[in-house]
């Protein structure tokens, strides 16, 4: 009776040290250490704002751009604001606002950078009527410096004719503006 009670116990013991192996094998302590980082999702929609209208003005009260747009959607983990149809006045204070429109656009966190994507296009009228249309395929606007870029083919229509080229410099502010390379012009005569 001993021997068999001893036999149960030692059948016992291997078995439970079996589960025990099998039990630390499948949940050993590293599983616990080496935690599996949390996705994120990169396009993880915080806001959104459906025919948005936007005004500011200058510091002397004057207007400084009005912008609306079909869609503003911010994204939370870029702080970036993706626009959909943008279409932007930028007067600076004066009478003759820069027109800029494109399909879509993206703005960097702090605002100081608008990227345009996709028929981008710009367009001033004078005090004098002459109408000036810049239009590409992509182009950066920095709204507080009165400044654009982009390094895409760009046609600009005014003044009597039609230039081209790669890549442009545009001082808005001025209304001067340096294309890049591959710069051809066609002019009527009058």
């Amino acid at each position: 009776m001993f021997s068999k009670k001893i036999r149960n116990i030692a059948l016992f013991s291997v078995i439970a040290a079996l589960f025990a192996a099998v039990g630390y094998w499948n949940i050993s302590p590293e599983t616990f250490l080496d935690e599996p980082a949390a996705q994120v999702d990169e396009s993880a929609i915080d806001y959104y704002a459906i025919n948005a209208h936007s005004v500011q003005f200058l510091p002397d009260g004057k207007l400084q751009y009005e912008m609306t747009a079909d869609k503003v959607e911010h994204l939370k983990v870029s702080e970036v604001t993706l626009l959909t149809t943008p279409d932007l006045n930028m007067y600076r204070g004066t009478a003759y606002p820069w027109h800029v429109q494109s399909t879509r656009g993206e703005v960097n966190p702090d605002g100081t950078e608008v990227e345009l994507i996709d028929n981008v296009r710009v367009a001033r009228t004078d005090d004098q009527n002459r109408e000036t249309i810049i239009t590409t395929t992509r182009m950066t606007v920095f709204p507080q410096k009165q400044y654009a870029q982009t390094e895409q083919a760009v046609r600009i229509d005014g003044a009597g004719g039609t230039t081209t080229g790669k890549g442009m410099k545009a001082y808005l502010k001025d209304g001067r503006m340096n294309l890049l390379s591959n710069v051809r012009g066609q002019y009527e005569a009058r």
